[in-house]
């Protein structure tokens, strides 16, 4: 029987070499296992008295690939960032941006006038402004002592 010689950085390196192939099989565009999502946009909300506020970040993209549905209970942003592929002299490309569709679904904390909603785009921020429905703005709720 033949011993044999433990290396546990190469180990390491293996694993770390495994878990970015399958980061990259969940993340890519050509739905290396069916999901194809290239990325998830970072939203912030804020909610005062009168609306809720939301931004997202999209950078890189136009408007006119950002698809925004808005009920009165969530909101869902989906788009799609286009490739521009180049091939190099050498013929290798060697790209970190992320392309592909991407959508998010995000529920809201109380209900809106959906056909009110007011949206911009500027600098790769989508800034929504959600009028919060009538009922919701003077809803007083009795809380029982037990």
């Amino acid at each position: 029987m033949a011993l044999i010689r433990w290396e546990p950085l190469r180990e390491i390196e293996t694993l770390h070499r495994d878990m970015n192939r399958l980061f990259d099989r969940l993340l890519s565009s050509d739905g290396g296992e069916g999901v194809g999502l290239s990325f998830v946009p970072a939203a912030e909300m804020e909610e005062t008295n009168d609306a809720i506020h939301l931004k997202l970040e999209v950078p890189g993209l136009e408007p006119k690939d950002i698809n925004v549905e808005v009920t009165a209970e969530s909101v869902s942003i989906s788009g799609e960032r286009k490739s521009e592929t180049r091939i190099e002299d050498n013929g290798i490309t060697r790209s970190e941006f992320r392309y592909g569709r991407f959508e998010r679904v995000i529920p809201l904390p109380s209900h809106i006038q959906n056909d009110k909603v007011h949206a911009e785009y500027k600098n790769g921020i989508l800034s929504l402004t959600l009028p919060k429905a009538e009922e919701e703005k003077h809803k007083v709720v009795k809380v029982n002592i037990g």
